[in-house]
């Protein structure tokens, strides 16, 4: 069973996507993206430096049309047994199930990526990656410091969130055995802060279309296999404001019985937490020089187990 994931904000690095704009159609594929967004997708991908692609209004849209693109060299929707995306990967992973056609998603991330942008504005917030320690010693300290788990990404990794003070003094006090990495984004998404962004997302949700999946959809709230498109909608846009629970949707891979997973462009991030997660699981990050390998790998996992 092969389960293609999405990664989220924070997984952009400059001159990403380089070596895929080499396929002239996926450049023109890009181009087209970029005309939805209206932003110079190519630009972004290719020569804005790291703090250009920091800001969530250019970042967001760069993901799911990054995501959106390599899934297309694949043909992901064919192959794939389940699908899921992080944060704002969601978006990504709903245009592959066939939820939302790839214009209304880059319509969705567009408006989404201005509106947590301007809530980001409002006050000065932040993430940050607590490596290790005892779970409940970090959730416990977590929420001492009036942070919230934005993330909870499975054995060794919860993101805290909140504003800049709170997040120095957490790091002044940190959990026994942790390691803290602040995270390259701008602002404390999943938390209360997000609230303003939802209000706005609702008003142009209800303005597109959606159908059931196609594949199995999982959804971040609580790892549930989405059935209906109504519902995988209202929960991308509510999740904005929520935290992303991944090791929910790891558990429900497994249960599965998944087998392979392969990480959309930019790679890296998810197939590392599945590492320390999913065992036993094969791994595969996409990438345009494994574009043949990457096709073997989704022959070899897909569709080796029945269906639900």
């Amino acid at each position: 069973m092969l389960a293609i994931v999405a990664p989220g904000q924070g997984a952009q690095t400059p001159g990403f996507l380089s070596p895929w704009l080499d396929d002239p159609a996926l450049a023109a594929r890009l181009a087209e993206l970029s005309d939805v967004t209206g932003l110079d997708l190519a630009h972004y991908g290719t020569e804005a430096d790291a703090e250009t692609i920091r800001d969530t209004a250019i970042a967001q849209p760069l993901l799911v049309a990054a995501s959106i693109l390599s899934a297309q060299a694949l043909d992901a929707s064919a192959v794939a047994d389940v699908v899921a995306g992080h944060s704002v990967g969601e978006l990504a992973a709903m245009a592959i199930s066939g939820v939302l056609s790839n214009t209304d998603a880059m319509v969705l991330v567009r408006e989404r990526g201005k509106a947590m942008a301007e809530a980001s504005a409002a006050r000065p917030t932040s993430m940050t990656a607590v490596i290790g320690g005892d779970r409940d010693e970090v959730l416990a300290a977590i929420d001492a410091a009036g942070l919230t788990p934005a993330n909870n990404n499975g054995s060794g990794q919860i993101v805290a969130a909140g504003t800049v003070e709170q997040l120095a003094a957490f790091a002044e006090d940190a959990p026994r055995r942790t390691r803290l990495f602040p995270l390259s984004v701008a602002g404390a998404f999943h938390t209360v802060h997000m609230e303003p962004a939802v209000a706005h997302l609702q008003q142009q949700a209800s303005t597109v279309n959606v159908q059931a999946p196609q594949v199995r959809l999982l959804s971040n709230r609580d790892g549930a296999v989405v059935a209906s498109g109504d519902d995988a909608l209202l929960r991308m846009v509510n999740q904005v404001a929520n935290p992303v629970r991944w090791d929910l949707c790891m558990e429900t891979m497994a249960g599965l019985g998944v087998t392979g997973l392969l990480e959309l462009t930019p790679a890296g991030t998810l197939t590392g937490i599945a590492k320390r997660n999913l065992k036993g699981v094969e791994l595969f990050n996409n990438t345009p020089d494994q574009l043949d390998e990457a096709r073997e790998f989704c022959r070899a996992h897909a569709g080796t187990t029945e269906s639900e």
